[in-house]
Parts: structure tokens; sequence; C-alpha cells
């Protein structure tokens, strides 16, 4: 992670970390530095979620691209995968830029951007944005004809990539889908995707007002989806989060399918299809279990750092075609260049279409070992530290004597939030739910003494 980009953008309390004059800065680094490499006028699309903050980062980022030399075209609001999408097949769009905290509370946001290929900045290209918003007050911004403008898209974006993604699909007449689409980017695409796939569709937390986004709803809580699935008969449910480029599901009886089940039936689909390539991608948080599956089928499994954006770097070196995370985010480059839940839903609801299973039979496919991640709450400074404390190298020394090859610790900073992120995986559910607790309590002390 750099001074300002972690794994995902930059983010922050919109207003105070994320704040207009970064915003303004991190717009006109980005386009004298992407100017300066193809010796000309830039173009940039931005696309947001429907956080109330959108409008104003969004207007700040927009004047720094321009002072920085760039045309702008905004999008509106759209999710993160379309905004990769639009970047990666027009040829007159250099980069994309997304105005999003993904699954954060509606208070924060974040600037995320994409080369002209539709695949997020490598870690250099993100240092050098840095260096330049570092040395801002030395730089010579844009005057006269070369200041940048404000354009025109030309449609309406947000049904032009529902209707790409419903191409992807199959025909799901009568399928019963409960989605939630957390008052976020899909409440403009989803609503248009699956009825053109034929289903009955019904959506919740589809009426965003800028402020209950991922509010007790999408693929962070998913109570409301479960009790909706249960009641209301329906086949699945679908939850995504606000920019919607992660994706959770539930079964008919009301259980959770998450991204360790979803790549691993996939994975086995494409398999049996022929059209799997390479093996799968996963990071150090997926599940023991989802490796045994893997292993079981002849898959090779290939592990990461947490982040989409190393499952991406992976899946490209290796040749592999599928990837993700535990917590949703689903890549699949035969369709897309970034995680994409709504393209994820529409791939495994073809599936249960084509095989005739039952959602249920998603939740059955992985044995998981029991698994327990708490999030402590650690201030940015400390959080990258903290892990290397003696305090904390003791605790994960005695977890990893007492479980030996068949559990695991795994302690980390968030990429995304002031917290540090605790795991801890094992066979006995109460050891492994105790020593969770007793690592996250080691790491309280020392953040709060700090």
């Amino acid at each position: 992670m750099g001074k300002y980009f972690g794994t995902d953008g930059i983010r922050g309390i919109a207003g105070s970390e994320l704040s207009c004059d970064l915003s303004f800065k991190a717009g006109a680094a980005s386009a004298l530095v992407l100017g300066k490499a193809l010796n000309r006028k830039p173009l940039f699309i931005i696309g947001r979620d429907t956080r109330i903050s959108g409008d104003m980062i969004t207007a700040s980022l927009c004047a720094g691209l321009c002072a920085g030399g760039a045309d702008v075209i905004d999008l509106g609001v759209l999710p993160t995968p379309a905004v990769a999408y639009f970047t990666a097949n027009y040829d007159f769009v250099d980069s994309g830029v997304v105005i999003s905290a993904s699954h954060n509370p509606f208070e924060h946001n974040g600037i995320k951007l994409f080369g002209a290929s539709g695949y997020k900045l490598r870690d250099e290209q993100e240092a050098e944005i840095e260096e330049y918003i570092d040395a801002f007050d030395s730089l010579k911004l844009k005057t006269g004809a070369e200041v940048g403008v404000k354009k025109l898209w030309q449609g309406d974006a947000a049904e032009e990539y529902a209707r790409h993604l419903a191409g992807c699909g199959r025909q799901l007449d009568g399928m019963r889908v409960l989605i939630d689409c957390a008052n976020g980017a899909a409440s403009k695409t989803a609503p248009v995707i699956f009825p053109l796939l034929g289903c009955q569709a019904d959506f919740i937390a589809c009426t965003p007002d800028g402020v209950n986004i991922n509010d007790r709803c999408g693929s962070t809580h998913l109570g409301a989806l479960k009790e909706g699935v249960k009641n209301g008969n329906y086949d699945i449910g679908i939850a995504f989060d606000g920019d919607a480029d992660r994706c959770l599901m539930v079964d008919e009886n009301g259980d959770e399918i998450d991204g360790d089940r979803i790549i691993g039936a996939l994975a086995a689909y494409m398999q049996d299809e022929g059209r799997l390539a390479g093996g799968v991608v996963v990071t150090v948080m997926s599940n023991l279990g989802l490796h045994e599956f893997l292993k079981s089928r002849g898959i090779s499994g290939r592990v990461t750092a947490v982040g989409d954006r190393y499952v991406l770097e992976e899946m490209l070196a290796s040749g592999c075609n599928i990837g993700g995370e535990q917590s949703g985010h689903v890549i699949m480059t035969d369709y897309c260049t970034t995680g994409d839940g709504e393209m994820t839903a529409v791939q495994i609801l073809s599936m249960i279409k084509a095989t005739g299973m039952k959602a249920s039979d998603l939740s059955r496919i992985i044995s998981s070992f029991p698994q327990v991640m708490i999030n402590v709450e650690v201030r940015n400074e400390l959080k990258k530290t903290i892990g290397a404390s003696d305090e904390v190298k003791a605790i994960e020394d005695e977890i990893r004597r007492l479980f030996g090859d068949s559990g695991r610790i795994l302690i980390r900073p968030s990429g995304t939030e002031a917290k540090v992120r605790v795991m801890v995986e094992g066979k006995d559910p109460e050891i492994v739910n105790a020593m969770a607790h007793k690592a996250a309590d080691v790491i309280r002390s020392l953040a709060q003494k700090a």
C-alpha cells in the first residue's frame, strides 16, 4: 500500500480524510501523469456510487483533471465494473475513475483508477501519482487552450451496460430471484439486467437516498435477504455491495453462499464444459476447504495477498480465467477486467439453469473449515506496524503450535479502513473462536495503549 492508495484506491471519510483538496490534487496529478505518458490530452470517464458525497468528490476530482489538462466525461451513477468495461471497450477513453467506497458506510468515499485496458493501475503508476500529489505546489497546471473540458456521454451508460451483461447469460424463465442492491450503484442496472433474462426478479434496498448505501443491506448485511428468500419462496437471493463489484448469495433455505463456494462452483462448471484455463487464483483469506475441493477436482489453486488487484495480476501472469475472494469479488477474464458482482450473478444463475441444480447445492459444494474473522479498530498510522509487535508475534506462534497443519492465523491491516483484520481457521470451532478473540484482544489492548 502507498501513502494515499490502499488496496482499492484512495479511501477515507469524505470531506476530511478524503477532502476536496486531495481529490483535486489527485485529479490533476492523474491527468498530468497520463498526459505525459501519452504526449497528448487524455480523456477520463467517471462513474460513482450513490453516497451523498459523490457529487462533491466528483466535482473536485473533475476540476483537478481539467486543471491537469484532461477532458472528462461524467457517466453518473454506475457500478465499478461498468466503468472498467467502458474504459476497455471504447478506444477514445484513456482512463476510468470510480468514486466509491465499495462496502464501507456512507460517510466514506474513495477514488480508484483504471488504465485504458480496463485494469486497475499498477503499483508503480499509483506511486508516480502520489509523487505528483506530494509535489503539488511545484506542479505547472494547464492554462489557456490546454485546460480540459467536460463532455457528454452519448446514450444511457447504465442501460447499455445492463444489456451487455444480460447478453452474457442464458434465459432464466421460471426462476424466482430476490436481489439486494445495497441501495448502491446496482440500483441503476440490476432492475434492467434480470428482467431481460426472463426470471421473476424482485428487489430490496433499491431506493438510494445518499445515506442508506450498505446500511443493514447488501453483501455485508445479509439478514434481510435471508428472511426474504425463506419467506418468499425464492429459488435464490443475490446481494451486491455499494459499487456492485462483489456479490454474495443466499440459497432457498436462507443459508449464505460465500465467495469461496461461488468460485468453486463456477470453476467446476467451467472445467466440466472445457472452459477452465490455468486453474483458480484466490487470496490467503480463502478457506482451506476450497483448496481441498479444488484438489479433489484436479484443479490447481494459486494464492495471493488480499486484494482483487493481486488476484488479477496472478491470473494474467498464469493464464487463469477465474479467481477471486471469499468476500465476493469474483473475476472472470473471459468476460471482464475486474470483479463484477452482477456478471457473477448472471453466470451462477445461468449455471443453475443449465444444470438443474438448486442453490443449496452450491452451499454444500465445499466443506469449509470453521473460520472466525474479527475486525479490530486501529488508527491508520498504527495499523501497518502493530502486527510486528512482540505481543502479536507471540499470540501467532501460540496459535500455530496449537493447530499445527490443521489450522492457521492471519493478521493483516485493512487496505480500505482503519482496522486490523484477524482471521483464525481450524477444525474445532470452539478453539478457533476462543483464539480469534484472544488475538483480537491483544491487538485492541496495544492500540489503546499506543
